[in-house]
């Protein structure tokens, strides 16, 4: 069975709850550090499906890396091989679907309420608004042929559907223990910014583990619903990763 390809950037914006979620369901995945030298797919159809995660990088670097993903994408998007796209991953697939990324107004750091367009209700078990993690400073337009599954007050679009596609602009992959890695790593950027959307770092702690766990439930379902559009259905055992 083909695996996963899942293109990760930074040591703490890992696959964490979605690698979890994946495998769960019998997925073999194979993550790949892209940042760190790892050579980038050429083919697409080499996978069952290409998750791309967050990065500390803009989608605009000149880096190679960031090149060579975004031409993966184009070939995913061709041959219709699901991708899913967080934060930075969403900007990439949303710039190489012909969508636009941009600076958004304000930068948006912590928890943040966002509210699901009702044709994509049944990607978050009927809810109608979220508690999300956010952590960007830039925004996608939504790429043709594309609709909108999340919006927010202080960013628009925080999610879209193009066929099999899903990006979102928020991080539904994070686990309790990542994100106190990654706030207490972030402390600093924190403390420096403000804005209507940016959290001080005391209120992000705060009510931290609950807040995690009702982003995680609604996060398995829409795991679930996209490895439910894999092409190929899973026979593996749950719980193995390939890392050749």
């Amino acid at each position: 069975m083909r695996p996963i390809a899942i293109l990760q950037h930074e040591a703490l914006q890992g696959p964490a709850f979605l690698e979890q979620c994946l495998q769960g369901q019998g997925w073999y995945t194979r993550v790949l550090r892209p940042d760190l030298g790892d050579p980038v797919p050429a083919k697409a159809q080499d996978f069952s499906g290409i998750v791309v995660l967050g990065s500390d990088h803009g989608v605009h670097d000149r880096l190679r890396w960031v090149e060579n993903e975004r031409h993966l994408l184009a070939d995913a998007l061709a041959h219709d091989v699901p991708v899913l796209g967080h934060c930075f991953g969403a900007q990439q697939l949303a710039l190489a679907a012909g969508g636009r990324v941009c600076r958004n107004a304000w930068p948006s750091i912590g928890w943040g309420r966002v509210w699901v367009t009702p044709e994509a209700r049944e990607l978050f078990l009927g809810a109608r608004e979220l508690q999300v993690f956010n952590w960007h400073y830039d925004t996608f337009e939504l790429p043709p042929g594309a609709r909108r599954t999340l919006y927010g007050s202080h960013c628009l679009n925080k999610g879209f559907r193009l066929g099999p596609h899903l990006g979102f602009q928020c991080h539904l992959e994070v686990t309790e223990e990542s994100l106190r890695s990654w706030c207490e790593s972030g402390r600093q950027e924190i403390e420096r910014l403000r804005g209507p959307a940016v959290q001080t770092w005391a209120a992000l702690q705060q009510d931290l583990s609950p807040q995690t766990q009702a982003l995680q439930r609604y996060a398995r379902e829409t795991y679930r619903c996209w490895g439910e559009s894999l092409p190929r259905p899973p026979w593996s055992a749950p719980g193995v990763s390939a890392t050749a």
